[in-house]
């Protein structure tokens, strides 16, 4: 049969744009932007330390706390982080141990943060010279003060926009929290006006337009701060 004539043809994309009414939630969005950010630094917080740990003892000499971080590093990073939070959340509530969805969210991407600044510390590291640890040990400093004086800001420096961009990267996993329940979070907030409206299309766009400004905000102070403190 003949196609019907363009304009006797049946309209295809018959949907109404409402902005207006998806702009009166965005103070409730921001609120969850905040939680985002905050979940995505404290999980930077956390897995920068544990990073550093993970760093040193792969250096170790026992066989046992080797095996321990680069276990660590090979799960984090050979495994989805969606696992590991389903892991944390449903999988040790199976066992008795209920954790809340956020707790489970950011146990996750510290998990696996702290995988990922392992392996980029370790390379940092051995970037650094070793006859700076030698030097330093040669001017009476402990291991433990060449480390802090000497190594890590010199490691810090090379890590740092590495840094900058897992920062990017946690807080754009914080959407993972959604699949265990947390609802005060962007993308929790968003799913929660999105059940209520079925204003996918628009909710979505805003977030999306949030997380992009986050992640723009968080490259910039980055740039900043490496401007201010590795001039020289």
């Amino acid at each position: 049969c003949n196609p019907l004539p363009l304009w006797r043809a049946p309209r295809m994309f018959d949907y109404t744009f409402q902005w207006r009414s998806v702009l009166r939630a965005l103070p409730d969005m921001l609120a969850g932007a905040w939680v985002t950010f905050e979940t995505a630094a404290l999980s930077m917080i956390f897995g920068v330390l544990i990073a550093l740990a993970l760093t040193v003892i792969r250096e170790a000499r026992y066989p046992l706390l080797r095996g321990i971080g680069n276990g660590w590093v090979s799960i984090a990073r050979n495994t989805p982080s969606l696992f590991q939070i389903y892991v944390l959340y449903f999988g040790l509530g199976s066992l008795g141990l209920h954790v809340s969805s956020w707790f489970a969210l950011l146990a996750g991407i510290t998990f696996n943060n702290a995988g990922y600044l392992a392996e980029n510390f370790r390379g940092g590291l051995k970037a650094v010279p070793s006859t700076q640890m030698r030097a330093a040990r040669s001017l009476g400093m402990s291991a433990f003060q060449a480390y802090r004086m000497i190594i890590v800001p010199q490691l810090l420096r090379i890590v740092f926009y590495p840094l900058s961009n897992q920062m990017v990267w946690a807080v754009l996993m914080t959407s993972l929290g959604v699949i265990v329940g947390l609802n005060n979070d962007l993308t929790g907030v968003t799913q929660d006006y999105n059940v209520k409206t079925f204003r996918t299309f628009e909710y979505f766009a805003l977030a999306a337009a949030l997380y992009y400004l986050i992640a723009k905000l968080i490259v910039a102070v980055a740039r900043l701060m490496a401007w201010r403190l590795f001039r020289y």
